[in-house]
Protein backbone atom coordinates (compact mmCIF):
# COMPACT_ATOMS: atom_id res chain seq x y z
CA UNK A 1 0.00 0.00 0.00
CA UNK A 2 1.22 3.67 -0.86
CA UNK A 3 2.33 5.36 2.20
CA UNK A 4 3.31 9.11 1.98
CA UNK A 5 4.29 12.05 4.40
CA UNK A 6 2.03 15.21 4.95
CA UNK A 7 3.25 18.17 3.31
CA UNK A 8 1.74 21.60 3.99
CA UNK A 9 -1.24 21.66 1.89
CA UNK A 10 -1.16 23.88 -0.88
CA UNK A 11 -4.60 26.12 -1.67
CA UNK A 12 -5.60 27.31 -4.86
CA UNK A 13 -8.15 29.62 -5.13
CA UNK A 14 -10.09 29.14 -8.75
CA UNK A 15 -11.01 32.07 -9.81
CA UNK A 16 -11.77 31.20 -13.27
CA UNK A 17 -14.15 33.36 -14.77
CA UNK A 18 -16.20 33.99 -11.93
CA UNK A 19 -14.38 37.86 -12.61
CA UNK A 20 -17.20 37.97 -14.89
CA UNK A 21 -15.18 39.18 -17.72
CA UNK A 22 -14.44 42.71 -15.12
CA UNK A 23 -10.85 43.08 -14.90
CA UNK A 24 -10.94 45.46 -12.06
CA UNK A 25 -12.51 42.27 -10.27
CA UNK A 26 -10.27 40.04 -11.16
CA UNK A 27 -7.56 41.91 -9.70
CA UNK A 28 -9.56 42.12 -6.31
CA UNK A 29 -10.13 38.29 -6.39
CA UNK A 30 -6.81 38.01 -5.90
CA UNK A 31 -5.77 40.10 -3.51
CA UNK A 32 -8.94 38.66 -1.16
CA UNK A 33 -7.62 35.12 -1.96
CA UNK A 34 -4.13 36.83 -0.87
CA UNK A 35 -5.64 37.99 2.36
CA UNK A 36 -7.44 34.75 2.87
CA UNK A 37 -4.24 32.83 3.06
CA UNK A 38 -4.26 31.03 -0.04
CA UNK A 39 -1.35 30.01 -1.94
CA UNK A 40 -2.21 30.37 -5.69
CA UNK A 41 -4.56 32.67 -7.52
CA UNK A 42 -6.19 30.47 -10.51
CA UNK A 43 -7.36 31.70 -13.84
CA UNK A 44 -8.59 30.43 -17.15
CA UNK A 45 -7.39 31.05 -20.56
CA UNK A 46 -9.19 30.25 -23.83
CA UNK A 47 -9.05 30.86 -27.40
CA UNK A 48 -12.85 30.29 -27.95
CA UNK A 49 -12.65 29.94 -31.79
CA UNK A 50 -10.52 27.62 -31.08
CA UNK A 51 -11.41 25.65 -28.26
CA UNK A 52 -15.41 25.32 -29.72
CA UNK A 53 -16.09 24.22 -32.77
CA UNK A 54 -18.86 26.52 -35.19
CA UNK A 55 -21.71 24.64 -33.81
CA UNK A 56 -20.67 25.13 -30.43
CA UNK A 57 -19.99 28.37 -30.73
CA UNK A 58 -23.19 29.19 -32.59
CA UNK A 59 -25.39 27.84 -30.02
CA UNK A 60 -27.20 29.36 -27.13
CA UNK A 61 -25.69 29.36 -23.67
CA UNK A 62 -27.66 26.09 -22.01
CA UNK A 63 -28.46 28.47 -19.13
CA UNK A 64 -29.87 31.55 -21.09
CA UNK A 65 -29.64 33.85 -17.75
CA UNK A 66 -26.16 33.13 -17.29
CA UNK A 67 -24.93 34.29 -20.46
CA UNK A 68 -23.01 37.23 -21.15
CA UNK A 69 -23.18 36.81 -24.96
CA UNK A 70 -26.17 35.59 -27.91
CA UNK A 71 -24.80 32.65 -28.14
CA UNK A 72 -22.31 30.58 -26.55
CA UNK A 73 -19.30 31.41 -28.15
CA UNK A 74 -20.12 35.10 -27.62
CA UNK A 75 -20.44 34.28 -23.71
CA UNK A 76 -17.01 32.68 -23.58
CA UNK A 77 -15.93 35.61 -25.76
CA UNK A 78 -16.56 38.44 -23.02
CA UNK A 79 -15.25 36.78 -20.38
CA UNK A 80 -11.55 36.08 -22.07
CA UNK A 81 -9.09 38.07 -20.99
CA UNK A 82 -5.78 38.89 -23.58
CA UNK A 83 -2.47 37.57 -23.00
CA UNK A 84 -2.05 41.09 -22.33
CA UNK A 85 -4.29 41.34 -19.29
CA UNK A 86 -3.19 37.95 -17.83
CA UNK A 87 0.53 39.50 -17.24
CA UNK A 88 -0.77 42.15 -15.42
CA UNK A 89 -2.82 40.03 -13.29
CA UNK A 90 0.08 37.44 -12.83
CA UNK A 91 2.71 40.38 -11.65
CA UNK A 92 0.03 41.88 -9.66
CA UNK A 93 -0.02 38.58 -8.05
CA UNK A 94 3.64 38.44 -7.60
CA UNK A 95 3.72 42.10 -5.83
CA UNK A 96 1.40 41.08 -3.29
CA UNK A 97 2.80 37.67 -2.47
CA UNK A 98 0.59 34.95 -4.08
CA UNK A 99 1.33 32.29 -6.99
CA UNK A 100 -0.23 33.66 -10.25
CA UNK A 101 -1.91 30.30 -12.82
CA UNK A 102 -4.24 29.45 -14.93
CA UNK A 103 -5.89 26.41 -16.42
CA UNK A 104 -5.45 26.31 -20.48
CA UNK A 105 -8.09 25.14 -22.90
CA UNK A 106 -6.38 25.03 -26.69
CA UNK A 107 -3.02 24.97 -27.94
CA UNK A 108 -3.28 28.95 -28.74
CA UNK A 109 -3.94 29.43 -25.22
CA UNK A 110 -0.88 26.94 -23.77
CA UNK A 111 1.42 28.74 -25.48
CA UNK A 112 0.48 31.87 -24.25
CA UNK A 113 0.65 31.07 -20.69
CA UNK A 114 3.75 28.61 -21.16
CA UNK A 115 5.43 32.60 -22.47
CA UNK A 116 4.41 33.61 -19.01
CA UNK A 117 6.11 31.02 -17.31
CA UNK A 118 3.98 29.89 -13.89
CA UNK A 119 5.48 27.65 -11.45
CA UNK A 120 2.51 25.21 -12.79
CA UNK A 121 -0.47 25.16 -15.43
CA UNK A 122 -3.38 23.52 -15.34
CA UNK A 123 -5.09 20.90 -17.78
CA UNK A 124 -8.75 20.77 -17.06
CA UNK A 125 -11.03 17.76 -17.53
CA UNK A 126 -12.41 18.73 -20.25
CA UNK A 127 -9.14 18.80 -22.05
CA UNK A 128 -6.99 16.19 -20.55
CA UNK A 129 -7.71 13.50 -23.96
CA UNK A 130 -6.06 16.18 -26.28
CA UNK A 131 -2.46 15.08 -26.46
CA UNK A 132 -1.16 17.98 -28.60
CA UNK A 133 -1.56 19.66 -25.37
CA UNK A 134 -0.49 17.68 -22.90
CA UNK A 135 2.72 17.07 -25.54
CA UNK A 136 3.25 20.90 -25.81
CA UNK A 137 2.99 21.27 -22.14
CA UNK A 138 5.35 18.23 -21.78
CA UNK A 139 8.34 19.56 -24.44
CA UNK A 140 7.58 23.05 -24.49
CA UNK A 141 7.09 23.97 -20.81
CA UNK A 142 9.53 22.85 -18.06
CA UNK A 143 7.04 24.21 -15.01
CA UNK A 144 4.97 21.27 -13.36
CA UNK A 145 1.25 20.50 -15.06
CA UNK A 146 -1.68 19.65 -13.40
CA UNK A 147 -4.29 17.93 -14.85
CA UNK A 148 -7.72 16.63 -13.19
CA UNK A 149 -9.34 13.62 -14.14
CA UNK A 150 -12.86 14.29 -13.92
CA UNK A 151 -14.89 12.91 -16.32
CA UNK A 152 -12.05 10.73 -17.28
CA UNK A 153 -11.52 6.89 -17.12
CA UNK A 154 -8.79 4.91 -15.56
CA UNK A 155 -7.56 3.74 -19.08
CA UNK A 156 -7.58 7.28 -20.35
CA UNK A 157 -5.86 8.58 -17.13
CA UNK A 158 -3.22 5.82 -17.39
CA UNK A 159 -2.68 7.29 -21.31
CA UNK A 160 -1.95 10.76 -19.27
CA UNK A 161 0.80 9.00 -17.53
CA UNK A 162 2.03 7.13 -20.36
CA UNK A 163 2.97 10.24 -22.02
CA UNK A 164 4.63 11.64 -19.50
CA UNK A 165 6.61 8.79 -18.78
CA UNK A 166 7.86 8.62 -22.36
CA UNK A 167 9.76 11.19 -21.79
CA UNK A 168 10.99 10.30 -18.00
CA UNK A 169 8.92 13.23 -16.41
CA UNK A 170 6.19 11.76 -14.56
CA UNK A 171 7.32 11.14 -11.48
CA UNK A 172 8.94 15.15 -11.28
CA UNK A 173 6.68 17.00 -13.05
CA UNK A 174 3.00 15.52 -13.32
CA UNK A 175 0.58 16.34 -10.68
CA UNK A 176 -3.16 14.47 -10.42
CA UNK A 177 -6.68 15.95 -9.30
CA UNK A 178 -9.46 13.99 -8.01
CA UNK A 179 -12.66 15.56 -9.23
CA UNK A 180 -16.15 14.98 -10.01
CA UNK A 181 -16.98 17.35 -13.11
CA UNK A 182 -20.55 19.12 -12.24
CA UNK A 183 -21.20 22.71 -10.92
CA UNK A 184 -21.60 22.28 -7.93
CA UNK A 185 -22.01 18.36 -7.01
CA UNK A 186 -23.44 16.28 -4.17
CA UNK A 187 -21.60 14.87 -1.43
CA UNK A 188 -22.42 11.43 -2.82
CA UNK A 189 -21.12 12.27 -5.75
CA UNK A 190 -17.42 13.71 -4.78
CA UNK A 191 -16.26 10.00 -4.36
CA UNK A 192 -13.51 10.99 -1.93
CA UNK A 193 -12.07 7.48 -2.04
CA UNK A 194 -10.86 8.06 -5.50
CA UNK A 195 -8.40 9.91 -3.86
CA UNK A 196 -6.60 6.74 -2.15
CA UNK A 197 -7.12 4.93 -6.05
CA UNK A 198 -4.97 7.31 -7.52
CA UNK A 199 -2.71 6.67 -4.94
CA UNK A 200 -3.25 2.90 -5.36
CA UNK A 201 -2.63 3.34 -9.17
CA UNK A 202 -0.11 6.33 -9.81
CA UNK A 203 1.33 7.23 -6.75
CA UNK A 204 4.68 5.80 -7.28
CA UNK A 205 4.67 7.33 -10.95
CA UNK A 206 3.64 10.90 -10.50
CA UNK A 207 4.83 13.84 -8.20
CA UNK A 208 1.66 14.35 -6.18
CA UNK A 209 -2.01 14.34 -5.97
CA UNK A 210 -4.50 16.75 -5.65
CA UNK A 211 -8.05 17.30 -5.13
CA UNK A 212 -10.24 19.86 -7.20
CA UNK A 213 -13.33 20.04 -5.36
CA UNK A 214 -16.82 21.32 -6.90
CA UNK A 215 -19.47 21.12 -4.12
CA UNK A 216 -20.56 22.76 -0.83
CA UNK A 217 -18.86 23.85 2.31
CA UNK A 218 -15.36 22.65 3.08
CA UNK A 219 -15.84 19.17 5.20
CA UNK A 220 -14.56 17.65 2.10
CA UNK A 221 -12.15 19.32 1.47
CA UNK A 222 -10.21 18.68 5.11
CA UNK A 223 -11.16 14.55 4.20
CA UNK A 224 -9.58 14.82 0.87
CA UNK A 225 -6.30 16.14 2.54
CA UNK A 226 -6.43 13.55 5.21
CA UNK A 227 -6.50 11.13 2.48
CA UNK A 228 -3.34 12.43 1.14
CA UNK A 229 -4.27 14.98 -1.34
CA UNK A 230 -1.66 17.76 -1.16
CA UNK A 231 -3.05 20.52 -3.73
CA UNK A 232 -6.18 21.41 -2.73
CA UNK A 233 -8.29 23.41 -5.26
CA UNK A 234 -11.60 25.27 -4.63
CA UNK A 235 -13.71 27.86 -6.59
CA UNK A 236 -13.45 31.23 -5.10
CA UNK A 237 -15.98 34.41 -5.56
CA UNK A 238 -17.25 37.19 -3.50
CA UNK A 239 -20.47 36.95 -4.09
CA UNK A 240 -22.27 33.29 -4.99
CA UNK A 241 -25.15 35.05 -6.20
CA UNK A 242 -23.03 36.66 -9.05
CA UNK A 243 -23.86 35.69 -12.88
CA UNK A 244 -22.34 33.01 -13.77
CA UNK A 245 -22.86 29.15 -13.69
CA UNK A 246 -19.06 28.90 -11.13
CA UNK A 247 -20.44 30.86 -8.59
CA UNK A 248 -22.57 28.60 -6.35
CA UNK A 249 -19.72 25.94 -6.25
CA UNK A 250 -17.39 28.86 -5.43
CA UNK A 251 -16.99 29.55 -1.67
CA UNK A 252 -17.09 32.83 -0.62
CA UNK A 253 -14.38 35.04 1.34
CA UNK A 254 -15.53 33.47 5.01
CA UNK A 255 -15.44 30.09 3.56
CA UNK A 256 -11.58 30.14 2.26
CA UNK A 257 -10.48 32.24 5.42
CA UNK A 258 -11.82 28.54 7.15
CA UNK A 259 -10.85 26.26 4.61
CA UNK A 260 -7.11 27.60 4.41
CA UNK A 261 -7.46 27.96 9.07
CA UNK A 262 -8.63 24.22 9.11
CA UNK A 263 -5.87 22.40 6.15
CA UNK A 264 -3.58 24.16 8.05
CA UNK A 265 -4.23 23.07 11.90
CA UNK A 266 -4.92 19.57 10.00
CA UNK A 267 -1.67 19.71 9.23
CA UNK A 268 -0.56 20.31 12.42
CA UNK A 269 -2.91 17.61 14.04
CA UNK A 270 -1.80 14.80 11.56
CA UNK A 271 1.10 13.38 13.30
CA UNK A 272 2.32 10.57 15.82
CA UNK A 273 3.17 11.15 19.38
CA UNK A 274 6.79 12.45 19.77
CA UNK A 275 6.57 10.25 22.72
CA UNK A 276 4.34 8.00 24.89
CA UNK A 277 3.60 10.50 27.38
CA UNK A 278 3.37 13.97 25.44
CA UNK A 279 3.97 17.07 28.10
CA UNK A 280 0.25 18.11 28.05
CA UNK A 281 -0.13 14.80 29.60
CA UNK A 282 2.55 14.37 32.15
CA UNK A 283 -0.25 17.50 34.20
CA UNK A 284 -2.74 14.85 33.90
CA UNK A 285 -1.44 11.56 34.51
CA UNK A 286 0.26 13.31 37.51
CA UNK A 287 -3.21 14.44 38.60
CA UNK A 288 -5.20 11.49 37.37
CA UNK A 289 -3.21 8.39 37.11
CA UNK A 290 -2.77 8.35 41.15
CA UNK A 291 -1.79 4.95 41.37
CA UNK A 292 -4.98 3.66 43.02
CA UNK A 293 -6.88 0.75 41.72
Amino acid sequence: MFTFNYQPPKIIAEIGCNHMGNFDIALELIRLAKECGADYAKFQKRNPRESLSADQYAAPHPEPWQSYGDSYGQHREFLEFSLEQHTELQAYAKSIGIGYTASVWDMTSAQELISLQPEFIKVPSACNNQTNILTLLRDGYSGDVHVSVGMTTTEETDSIIQLFEETGQAKNRLVLYSCTSGYPIKFHEICLLEIQKLYQLYGYRVKEIGFSGHHLGIAADIAAYTLGARWIERHFTKDRTWKGTDHAASLEIPGLQKLVRDLHHMHEALQYKSEEILPVEAIQRTKLKSGKQ
